[in-house]
Order: C-alpha cells, then structure tokens, then sequence
C-alpha cells in the first residue's frame, strides 16, 4: 500500500492538474456571474464608462443578438457611437469595482480585422484584435508583453480569456509593487507573472490614462471594461471571482 501511494505522489508531481480554463468554463462556486447573455444581467451589472470621449447614452445600446455558434443569446459590441473606431465613446464597464481578482471572458470577433479589448481595473488591456500578432496584437498585455496569436480559433469561432490579476501595490500612497497578470488563451498558459508598468492609449483609454502619460497609476479597485471600436465582437459566459494576493504571485 506504501508503496501505491508512494507511486500516485509522484505522478501528481510529476503531472500536475493543468488549470481549468478555456471556452464554456463555468463559473466556481463563489464567483459573481457578470454576464450570461441575458438583457437583465447587462443592465444590472454594466453602465457606460464616463470617460473624457463618452458619446452615448443610457440605457446600453450594446445589442443581445443571437449566439452564432451554440444555442443562447449573447452580446454585440457594435455601438454606432463608437463607430470609426473612437474607444472611450461607448466602452462599458462593471458597476462593481475590483483589486485582485481570476476573471474568464468569452469573445467571437465576427468579421476580419474585428477590435475590441478587456480592460482590467479599467486600466490594463488585453487585446482582441483579429489578425494582429505585434505588441499591439491578439491576447497581448498591450505595449508590454507581445500576442501570443497562435491559440486563437480565428473569425466566427469563441476564443476565451482567463485571468489572474493582482493590482498595483501602494505604501504612502506611492506605487512600490507594479499590477501584475497571468493569462491562459483557449487554455493554453500565455502570460506568466507579467509586471504592467502603466496604462496605455491616453486619457480615453482607461482610468490613470491621462496621469504622466499612463504612469500616474492611482490606488483606487475599479471595474472590468469591455471596449466598444464600432466592431461586431460578441462576449459571453463573463465571472469574476474575487481575490486577496498577498505575495506578488499571479500564477494559476
């Protein structure tokens, strides 16, 4: 019997249990279900991000359209206010605030060259951009930490995202620990422990964004952000579960 368990330890060491992510992952006991498709939950849990760009109006004009894949209904990011491509002019965001938290969105970008983003605390994206594997690109910790494009299933097909993410650190209100995110993209492990050293793309970006040139980060939990670029990108099967990360230590 020594022996058998012996046996079963090492193949638990030698084969670890491999993190359970990937498209139609359930929400775990705990978490806080953010969207599953319906009109109730949207309007429940979302509201327009009142950046300096904000263009639209309440209630969310972000339509709930069939799933073009599996049975349900989901939502469309094609908000005519953002058209052109003006991000900040109808991005949505959680009416709840986060610090550290494991998040799982569901994305199908519907036509070539379909933009959008998830923005953490309102400040970090990853991107969802089809067709681009730059800094800039696909599944990127954008401008830090280069798309790892190769997972993606492509236009017409769901691609998910699941996320730790712990928030910057602060003593004396100065930032001593920079926000840091690990990411699995269609279950496979693409970020590891990756430090983000400031918010990208100027004020309509995200929150902190016109502070120094993104580097002004502010100790402040915020919301989850989904952006609107006049693309037809549809998200569904969104939950967070809250966390409390002592250590700087995001790996999952």
């Amino acid at each position: 019997m020594l022996r058998l368990v012996t046996i079963f330890l090492l193949f638990i060491f030698a084969f670890p249990v491999q993190a359970q992510t990937g498209v139609g992952m359930p929400p775990p006991e705990g978490s806080t279900v953010l969207f599953d498709g319906t009109r109730e939950l949207l309007d429940e849990n979302w509201t327009y991000w009142e950046g300096p760009r904000l263009a639209a109006e309440l209630p969310i004009k972000w339509k709930i359209v069939g799933d073009p894949v599996d049975d349900g209904t989901v939502v469309s990011s094609k908000d005519s206010s953002a058209a052109g491509g003006l991000y900040g002019a109808a991005d949505i965001v959680t009416k709840k605030k986060f610090r550290d938290f494991r998040l799982h969105v569901e994305f199908l970008i519907t036509e070539t060259g379909g933009n959008s983003g998830v923005y953490l605390q309102n400040r970090y994206e990853i991107q969802v951009l089809d067709g681009d594997s730059t800094i800039h690109g696909m599944a990127a910790v954008i401008n830090e930490k280069i798309s790892p494009y190769w997972p993606y299933n492509g236009t017409g097909q769901w691609n998910a995202y699941d996320v730790v993410f712990r928030a910057a650190r602060f003593e004396e209100g100065k930032r001593v620990e920079p926000a840091m995110v690990t990411l699995y993209f269609n279950g496979v492990k693409v970020h590891e422990n990756v430090s983000i050293q400031q918010v990208w793309g100027g004020p309509n970006s995200g929150i902190d964004g016109g502070n120094d040139e993104g580097r002004g980060i502010t100790d402040t939990p915020e919301g989850l952000k989904l952006q609107a670029e006049g693309h037809d990108v549809r998200y569904r099967n969104i939950w967070i579960h809250e966390l409390d990360l002592l250590e700087p230590d995001t790996d999952f």
